[in-house]
């Protein structure tokens, strides 16, 4: 089981499961993830959910670089299997607060994208890898131009792995409302989603739509252009491999970088 999913007085426990890879996601992590934001939908018992990732090194690191997905040929048209991953992918406007342990980065934005807020331990860390293997940062960018102001995520997005934004710089540039411990994030977390399942549901669900609402226009128009921008500036995958392959030969996850 990659996903493990606990339920306590209305408040629903979703726990990435696979810390042994970061995180990451596989085919079987993504639909297993889709399953679950359908499944809570459509559970009346819930209404708040906590988000989080199993063991203290990452809460996501995005894509699982073993997962092959096979293209279309045309520069139009791109398969993503991060792109049903998140809650509001699969209409679920019940709030979804993520607690963040260890490291977030690429793919893990769809996910943090599409919660309501974020509570982050201290040691936690922030970036995106893309541009460093010759990818298109679309998505990722996107959804964090919705949180960031638009110079902080520009610098995450075309520093890639050379830079890292701390929990501290994070809760500055608003992308976190409260950093706290570590080991403490997931109770933080879980605090405030029983305060928010404690009142009425038609309420707090209207809320997260009004909330939403005010900034959905602009960015369901920058997602139209996501898929064509990432089609047409990749790297052939051979080049992404071996940017991958020469990073991992001169470098480790944990070095190489600069906090801030």
């Amino acid at each position: 089981m990659t996903v493990r999913t606990e339920i306590t007085d209305g408040v629903a426990l979703v726990t990435l499961d696979r810390p042994e890879r970061h995180n990451a996601i596989d085919l079987e992590t993504a639909a297993a993830l889709a399953a679950t934001w359908r499944a809570i939908r459509s559970d009346d018992g819930v209404r708040a959910v906590v988000l989080t990732g199993a063991g203290g090194s990452a809460f996501c690191t995005g894509i699982d670089r073993s997962v092959s997905v096979p293209q279309p040929s045309s520069p139009y048209a791109i398969d993503d299997p991060l792109l049903t991953v998140g809650p509001k992918a699969n209409d679920l406007w019940k709030p979804v607060i993520a607690a963040v342990n260890g490291m977030a980065c690429g793919g893990a934005f769809y996910l943090l994208g599409e919660c309501e807020f974020l509570i982050s331990a201290e040691s936690a860390t922030f970036f995106d890898p893309h541009t460093t293997y010759g990818m298109v940062s679309a998505y990722e960018a996107i959804g964090m131009a919705q949180r960031m102001p638009f110079g902080e995520v520009a610098r995450m997005s075309l520093m890639g792995t050379a830079e890292r934004l701390s929990a501290a710089r994070a809760y500055e540039t608003g992308l976190v409302s409260e950093v706290v411990p570590d080991g403490e994030a997931a109770g933080a977390a879980l605090r405030a989603a029983a305060v928010i399942a404690g009142y009425p549901t038609a309420a707090v669900q209207g809320t997260v739509r009004a909330v939403w609402s005010a900034r959905e226009a602009v960015r369901a128009q920058a997602l139209a252009g996501a898929p064509q921008l990432i089609a047409l500036g990749n790297a052939a995958p051979e080049l992404q491999e071996q940017l991958f392959a020469a990073r991992r030969t001169g470098d480790t996850a944990r070095r190489g970088h600069r906090v801030r």
